[in-house]
């Protein structure tokens, strides 16, 4: 197989510089038809490859905590690209083969063949495996002519065409797995952009979307006639009000033993001439009006930094050994250490690198901040971490993996 893909891997190079402007129109219509086509194909060997692996528990063994996270990392696409192929080679599994069948032909596309086994899935708890082979067929030529959007549409009437008898009778379990798709499906995805933004994409259950509307929508209305923010920017603005109110009633869970909070770091003379900048712990740079701002409203705790960011001493607010232990951690490695991983510090829970049940000291130089999954990926596998000469971790990967066992850093929480 890798030697096929890597003709076609040629053969497509040979295209990319082709002189298309030379086509005639009819060609070049052609020509974009056959590379979409080629498109899916390549798709439908994808998922054969990707089922393969998450079969394996490939991810796992490479330190990843899932197969879609393994992807990110592999073929650098987003985690929720990853999950929707993984999500979709899963579904293909348990479906109807026609469904790969039409993607391998170029029949389909992703988007199209989701739509399909959405509704063969559906039909299939409501009429049978038989009927729900004809709603596949049915489907599958109709995705000639029909985009995804109109394709879902049409497939909630499907068994008007394909079982008629059964149309009415199965609108109900219909709408009963819809409900169960929604629930199943509800994510919300934090995404980091450049300029310190974050995209946020996910889809709500109706009744997460009947809360967030009637939070947001009193907030969100105009304050007056002057009010020039769009639409987008006051719905913006209603979030972050909420964010607010919630953060002030103090019922919010603890996150890591420290209450739900903001933390910002700044340097000491930076903040009294009111001209630096602040990096919040996930990252992210704010501006000096907006850590001024902060300011006025918060807890200052001392951090004492070296030349390389190092945390040399850190202040303490309450006796809690803990506390201030956390924070430098933290300010250190500013989410889970581990290569790759790019979950924030609230998720994450100090490690003994020299354990502490075997005399390791509880102290800066014998910790590191470790997510859930790789906390316990650590003790129960060959990986064994340690702090470099700047005082950051390092991690050894067991020589199965690397023969040079050379050391791995994390660079997603990096600020300098």
């Amino acid at each position: 197989m890798v030697e096929e893909l890597a003709q076609a891997d040629d053969a497509v190079a040979a295209c990319v510089d082709a002189a298309v402007w030379s086509l005639p129109e009819h060609d070049l219509v052609a020509a974009l038809d056959a590379a979409h086509r080629l498109q899916q194909r390549l798709a439908a060997v994808t998922l054969t490859l990707v089922r393969e692996i998450d079969g394996r528990g490939t991810a796992r063994t490479h330190g990843a905590s899932s197969t879609a996270v393994w992807l990110r990392e592999r073929l650098r696409m987003t985690v929720p690209a990853a999950r929707r192929l993984v999500d979709l080679t899963s579904t293909l599994d348990t479906g109807n083969p026609g469904i790969r069948q039409a993607l391998a032909h170029g029949a389909v596309t992703l988007d199209q063949a989701r739509v399909i086994a959405d509704t063969a899935a559906t039909v299939t708890t409501s009429a049978g495996v038989e009927v729900a082979d004809k709603a596949v067929g049915v489907l599958v030529e109709w995705a000639g002519q029909f985009d995804p959007t109109l394709l879902r549409r049409m497939g909630t009437r499907i068994l008007d065409h394909v079982a008629p008898d059964l149309a009415d009778a199965a609108t109900a379990a219909a709408l009963a797995a819809e409900d169960a798709h929604a629930t199943r499906d509800r994510h919300l995805t934090i995404s980091e952009q450049t300029g310190g933004r974050l995209r946020l994409t996910g889809t709500l259950d109706a009744e997460t979307a009947a809360l967030l509307r009637a939070a947001i929508d009193p907030l969100s209305a105009p304050t007056g006639p002057d009010d020039g923010r769009s639409p987008g920017q006051r719905r913006h603005d209603a979030l972050a009000d909420v964010c607010r109110l919630a953060l002030r009633t103090g019922d919010l869970p603890e996150h890591g033993g420290d209450p739900a909070q903001i933390v910002v770091t700044t340097t000491y003379d930076a903040l009294t001439r009111q001209l630096g900048s602040g990096a919040l712990d996930i990252g992210l740079r704010l501006t000096p009006d907006t850590v001024r701002r902060l300011a006025c409203d918060a807890t200052i705790l001392p951090a004492v930094l070296g030349s390389t960011s190092q945390v040399l001493d850190v202040g303490r607010q309450r006796r809690l050994v803990t506390g201030p232990l956390r924070r430098a951690l933290v300010l250190r490695d500013g989410g889970c250490a581990f290569p790759g991983c790019d979950r924030p510090p609230r998720w994450c829970a100090a490690h003994h690198i020299h354990h502490w049940a075997n005399g390791g000291p509880t102290s800066l130089t014998n910790a590191v901040l470790l997510c859930g999954h790789h906390h316990r990926h650590l003790h129960h596998s060959q990986w064994t971490v340690h702090l470099g000469d700047d005082g950051r971790p390092e991690f050894i990967p067991p020589a199965w993996l690397d023969p040079d066992q050379l050391p791995r850093r994390n660079h997603y929480h990096r600020r300098t």
